[in-house]
C-alpha cells in the first residue's frame, strides 16, 4: 500500500475477499446474495437495501481514473459493495496499480459519488491490493473503448 493511502486510513480491511463473480463485468453482488431480502431491526423483510444497488453502480460509472477513459466501475476497480439494511455502504476497491497517482484521492472519489444516492447512509471505502487488479476483471464495453477487443 503507497503511504498517502495508508496516511488516509485506507486498507485496513479484509484484503483477500472479493465477491465478483468469475466473469468480467459481472453483477457485484454484497455480503447476502442480491435477491435476498434484508431483515430489518424489526425483523421484517426488506428489499429496499438491495434497490440502491443500481443507483450505487450508476454513480460509480460517473468516476473515471484521470488517466483512463472509461468509468472505474466498468474498469473492473470495484471488487465489493455491501449495502445494510440502513443504507450503510461498504465498498471495497483497487487500483490499476500501486503506484498509481491518485491512490489518495481515488477512494474519496468513491466516498463522495455512493454518498450523493439518495437512501444511503454512512459510506466505507477501503482501498485493497489482493488480488491484484488485472485486464481480466474489466467489462466488455471498457476492453472495446480501449481498443482492447
Amino acid at each position: 500500500m503507497n503511504r498517502l493511502a495508508r496516511f488516509a486510513g485506507f486498507g485496513a480491511g479484509d484484503h483477500g475477499r472479493i465477491d465478483r463473480d468469475d466473469e468480467p463485468g459481472a453483477e457485484i453482488v454484497g455480503a447476502a446474495d442480491a435477491t435476498a431480502d434484508v431483515t430489518t431491526d424489526s425483523g421484517q423483510a426488506t428489499g429496499d437495501s438491495e434497490s440502491l444497488r443500481e443507483p450505487i453502480i450508476a454513480a460509480l460509472r460517473r468516476v473515471h481514473d484521470p488517466e483512463i477513459p472509461v468509468n472505474i466501475y466498468d474498469l473492473g476497480l470495484i471488487y465489493k459493495i455491501d449495502i445494510a439494511g440502513n443504507g450503510d455502504v461498504d465498498v471495497d476497491m483497487t487500483l490499476t496499480a500501486p503506484a498509481c497517482p491518485v491512490a489518495g484521492m481515488m477512494p474519496v472519489m468513491v466516498k463522495d459519488a455512493v454518498k450523493t444516492v439518495d437512501g444511503v447512509g454512512e459510506v466505507d471505502v477501503e482501498l485493497v491490493w489482493d488480488p491484484p487488479w488485472t485486464p481480466d476483471t474489466m467489462s466488455d464495453e471498457a476492453k472495446l473503448t480501449l481498443g482492447m477487443l
